[in-house]
């Protein structure tokens, strides 16, 4: 897919302001795009949108095909009068720089079931059609969420066996059984898309395409793997993987990383045509305009590591089908709007994959100052066809990162950009992404606010934490947004001609 000289910002939803206590589908969201069309950008890059886990992860999702629920504006039920504005009045306090998930999830669950019983006995036709047209996913989603809060939350597979094993008769009992909680979930889906849908229809009629991210693996713990087994690596005595994602050692990790996400059985998925990666290709494509793929090169090769392995160390690489997946993706979907996360150690066979689909790669500046002249991150060694950032949401913030850099790598970037002090190293680095002949460019908002440690996203490795930084409004002021807008034009980025 050819893509316009573009630029945007990377922003989760759940990082936008608010008086709830986590960034929702509100009029805040409807205020960001405001300020992408005055800066003139042209890219929202978000993450998964599914219905987060323990660790409140965006990549270890209970659903590959739902939308989290948290993400749902109360104002906007209030709107619909399935709330009232008094059911507001006692919002918990809690800080308005970070997500308290432990706080907000039950505030927010207990106003979602509210809204749900009001909806009930009114249901509308759009609900209906909703649930027909989703219900190849939302069927066996409403069930498994419904399942997994009568099990006190335990995974699928610590589940009694005549439902864990999807037995007609329990599956057909536990349906009439947990008909609310069921109806509950098919609400919550239903209200999410409706709300992101109307965001999505506003930023695309201004010119604003969203960037969507779709992780490689799924969690063991989810809908997909319980509804579809077969495609998985999973043990069928014991439900668990008997094989497990992860990447191997390197000079980041004596142990390599082990995921514990079940790898794919593409043998099976190869025989029913890729069926099911269609779906959720074709699901994804409905919220967002382009999606970046995360771990690419698992489509070329993977870190298989067998079961009962507690590191990384004894996998070994298994080749993948990528070319038969796209090639039958394309067939059915078309020229696909992908991007791919193609960072760290990537082979020729990989860097193959990618170009034979025209899949732009990604470039991270954070990278670029470590080596000499040769290092493929520098800007002057980058393609057209990349996707340019200072960090991503597993980097620190530029900030963050330049104060905890070592002396070569600091001397490397002043003389690279001819000077650079911690209070302007985020604006040097947005310049060298604005300015590179990479087609697109994508600025975390940290990074576009110059904040240090304190806000980044996520630190791999650390188990608590992470994905709780939020903004304040006020941080994008008219300075600002006068500074960005001026790079944006300056370097060729406002292609699109603006009323």
């Amino acid at each position: 897919m050819s893509f316009t000289r573009a630029s945007g910002i990377l922003l989760h939803p759940t990082s936008l302001p608010g008086r709830y206590g986590i960034g929702d589908l509100g009029q805040p969201a409807y205020r960001f795009v405001d300020f992408l069309v005055k800066t003139k950008q042209q890219l929202w890059q978000i993450l998964p949108l599914g219905p987060t886990g323990h660790g409140n992860s965006p990549y270890m999702c209970y659903s590959a095909m739902a939308g989290n629920p948290m993400l749902i504006s109360l104002d906007m039920l209030v709107e619909q009068e399935l709330l009232d504005k008094a059911d507001l009045v006692n919002v918990p306090e809690g800080p308005s720089e970070r997500v308290d998930y432990e706080q907000v999830i039950p505030y927010k669950l207990a106003l979602l079931k509210q809204a749900a019983q009001a909806f009930q006995p009114k249901q509308s036709q759009a609900f209906q059609e909703f649930c027909q047209a989703q219900a190849f996913w939302l069927e066996d989603y409403s069930l498994f969420m419904a399942l997994k809060d009568a099990n006190n939350g335990l995974s699928w597979s610590a589940w009694e066996p005549a439902i864990a094993k999807r037995q007609p008769d329990a599956l057909a009992m536990w349906r009439d059984k947990l008909a609310d909680a069921i109806f509950l979930q098919k609400f919550l889906q239903f209200e999410f898309c409706r709300q992101w849908f109307a965001l999505k229809a506003y930023a695309n009629e201004r010119h604003i395409q969203i960037i969507g991210d779709m992780p490689i693996y799924v969690a063991h713990d989810s809908a997909d793997v319980w509804a579809f087994p077969e495609i998985f690596m999973i043990d069928p005595e014991t439900l668990t993987p008997s094989e497990m994602a992860g990447v191997p050692p390197d000079y980041f990790s004596e142990t390599g990383q082990l995921w514990g996400n079940p790898t794919y059985n593409w043998d099976v998925l190869e025989k029913t045509e890729f069926d099911w990666w269609l779906k959720r290709i074709k699901t994804s494509l409905a919220y967002v305009d382009q999606i970046r793929i995360d771990h690419f090169r698992g489509f070329e090769s993977y870190w298989a590591i067998p079961a009962g392995e507690e590191t990384a160390i004894n996998g070994q690489w298994v080749e993948a089908p990528g070319v038969a997946l796209f090639e039958q993706v394309e067939k059915i979907l078309g020229k696909l709007p992908f991007l791919a996360e193609d960072l760290g150690i990537i082979t020729p066979e990989v860097e193959a994959l990618r170009d034979q689909f025209g899949f732009p790669g990604m470039k991270i500046l954070q990278f670029a100052f470590g080596s000499d002249h040769r290092n493929p991150y520098l800007p002057f060694n980058c393609d057209r066809n990349f996707v340019i950032y200072t960090g991503t949401h597993d980097n620190d913030t530029t900030v963050g990162w330049y104060n905890s850099a070592n002396d070569y790598e600091k001397q490397r970037l002043t003389t690279f950009v001819g000077g650079v002090g911690p209070e302007s190293v985020h604006w040097a680095m947005i310049r060298l992404a604005l300015s590179s002949i990479a087609t697109l460019a994508i600025i975390p908002l940290q990074d576009l606010l110059g904040l240090d440690s304190t806000a980044r996203m996520n630190t791999p490795g650390l188990a608590e934490g992470n994905w709780e930084w939020r903004f304040d409004a006020a941080m994008l002021n008219p300075t600002l947004c006068q500074q960005f807008t001026t790079l944006t034009e300056l370097y060729g980025r406002a292609t699109h001609q603006w009323p």
